[in-house]
């Protein structure tokens, strides 16, 4: 128990310097970003009419602490961050936390959500694929898997709006419907979003789900020709209970600490879906404050949660890879001796 209540310790460890390191790297490339966030925010009022001076700018540097050395500002930055305080987006002049406090967990329940669809469906026809002898279940499953990979989101997102603009007259945009859009949260608002989520859920666990399959069927079909099976085999024991004892079970680890990478890719491919959908929420955000505004307090804190949320993910995959695998398990036990 030592040795695990250890392992589990070091893996919390390892995931806040991760997230440390991260942020300094967010941090530099906001601060690469040619002009200040005072700049950035007086040219834009300049646009609209307002007479910016240059004395303006140096008492707005001052105002946003922009004079202090980097690494004070970093450190700033970091402390206020891990509390949830992201400051001021620097062109809407809105507290990002409250910008971002629905809007980023809108986005990673959709991502999550579109990644439990795709391991709902990829295992079982994982399985399937890797262990059926029929030809053609498994050519029918690889074309499938083969044109979730190869038919990007974006188009799929645009072939279902068209299919539904024309036959239902309702092009299936938004997250929610215009009564329920600017609503406080009610048991009403929440079956109205469910009404509208499953679209994104589904456009962006479409390649998700083709890329698990072929992860599911390739560990599965190196494992189930391995000696250990063929001495499960020889012991009487055969079909389901087999896979799931002895090949599934040991193929689950890869899959288990995939899963970070998989969240990572699915909200990365979530702004272009949400472009499209005109969805409200943080991958839209994101996109707006880097190729439109050029917000770059907002854009870094929602890369910073982004980040954050993929690590805690990590994090709980590699304790749940050591509980459920006991290779992992025995050499974690055996560590301490």
């Amino acid at each position: 128990m030592y040795q695990f209540t250890r392992f589990v310790a070091m893996r919390a460890v390892m995931a806040m310097l991760t997230l440390i390191i991260v942020s300094f790297i967010v941090f530099s490339l906001m601060e690469m970003v040619p002009g200040d966030c005072a700049e950035r925010y007086l040219a834009f009022k300049n646009t609209q009419g307002s007479m910016i001076s240059i004395a303006d700018i140096e008492a707005e540097r001052i105002r946003l602490g922009l004079d202090k050395p980097f690494m004070v500002r970093w450190l700033v930055w970091i402390w206020h961050a891990f509390q949830g305080d992201f400051g001021e987006s620097c062109i809407l002049r809105l507290n990002i936390s409250q910008l971002l406090s629905d809007k980023f967990l809108i986005s990673l329940g959709i991502a999550l959500a579109a990644l439990v669809l795709a391991y709902l469906i990829a295992l079982p026809v994982g399985i399937i694929s890797a262990t059926s002898k029929s030809k053609v279940l498994n050519n029918t499953l690889r074309l499938v898997s083969y044109l979730g990979l190869a038919l990007p989101n974006f188009l799929l997102a645009l072939m279902i709006m068209l299919f539904s603009t024309v036959v239902y007259g309702n092009s299936l945009t938004g997250l929610f419907s215009p009564q329920m859009r600017d609503a406080p949260w009610s048991w009403d608002k929440a079956m109205d979003f469910l009404g509208h989520a499953w679209l994104p859920v589904f456009i962006l666990g479409w390649s998700a789900t083709a890329f698990a399959i072929q992860t599911v069927r390739a560990l599965m079909s190196d494992e189930v020709g391995k000696l250990y099976v063929t001495a499960a085999k020889a012991r009487g024991i055969s079909g389901w209970r087999l896979l799931r004892r002895y090949p599934a079970r040991h193929a689950l680890g890869p899959i288990i600490n995939s899963l970070g990478f998989d969240l990572n890719r699915i909200f990365n491919e979530l702004p272009v879906v949400a472009l499209i959908l005109t969805l409200t929420e943080a991958g839209s955000l994101l996109i707006e404050a880097l190729a439109r505004s050029n917000d770059q307090q907002l854009a870094g804190a929602i890369i910073f949660l982004l980040t954050g949320s993929i690590v805690a993910l990590n994090f709980a995959t590699d304790v749940l890879l050591a509980i459920v695998d006991p290779r992992v398990r025995h050499s974690i036990m055996g560590g301490g001796k």
